[in-house]
């Protein structure tokens, strides 16, 4: 059985709202919370306990990956290269010569994700705004599911999902509104966006412009200004 050193996930690619966050969690398993597990089988509050448990402890470090909204809307862009971006930055700030890491796969392709990560991190995050003589050579195995059969890629989700959660606090607060949890199906939060684009004529720069959901928006938004006139 291979022994990794790093655990790598994300949270927030399917979002309307705010950032996608990537988390690299260096550790040896037997110094990871006993709990720990697939951040979406976790009650918000097991969450945060386990990932302050995490970053409380000197046997563990952290690295934070985060891609942006203008990112994500860039025409250049696409999902599966995002999501390159955002575990490369999360692995640069933990990851050293030698080191193992096992990643949740972000690609039909595990082994073409685990290459794109691998090479990212080499070059220093050179693609993702890095400083290109910063890199360190590690190996990289991708997995479909790896959140759940790897508890140090389960730390990493539950790490990864309480600074997205924080984060989506944090816009809410600047907004003085509930957002909702940010996903195209919550009801909450496409109220939030039509209220908003209904009293400003624009959307929030939280919001991801090129998700259908915001396009929705600003079309139900323009046919009723049409219906008014």
């Amino acid at each position: 059985m291979t022994e990794y050193q790093i655990g790598v996930d994300e949270a927030g690619k399917g979002p309307v709202l705010g950032p996608m966050v990537a988390a690299a969690v260096r550790a040896d398993e037997d110094d990871l919370p006993a709990d720990v597990a697939d951040s979406k089988d976790l009650t918000e509050s097991t969450r945060e306990s386990i990932a302050a448990a995490l970053r409380e402890s000197a046997a563990v470090d952290i690295g934070l990956g985060v891609v942006t909204t203008d990112e994500i809307d860039a025409p250049e862009t696409d999902m599966n290269g995002l999501t390159v971006t955002a575990q490369v930055r999360a692995l640069g700030d933990v990851a050293g010569d030698g080191d193992r890491a096992l990643v949740d796969a972000g690609d039909v392709s595990e082994s073409r994700f685990a290459r794109r990560v691998r090479e990212g991190v080499a070059d220093g995050g050179a693609e993702t705004d890095g400083d290109s003589e910063s890199g360190v050579a590690i190996d990289v195995t991708a997995e479909h599911g790896a959140d759940e059969s790897s508890r140090l890629v389960g730390a990493a989700s539950v790490v990864a999902k309480v600074e997205r959660d924080s984060r989506i606090a944090a816009i809410a607060e600047e907004y003085d509104s509930d957002i909702g949890s940010g996903y195209p199906s919550d009801p909450t939060t496409r109220d939030f966006l039509a209220d908003y684009v209904d009293e400003y004529g624009d959307l929030p720069d939280c919001a991801r412009r090129s998700w259908s959901t915001c396009e929705d928006v600003l079309s139900a938004a323009e046919q009723s200004g049409l219906e008014e006139f």
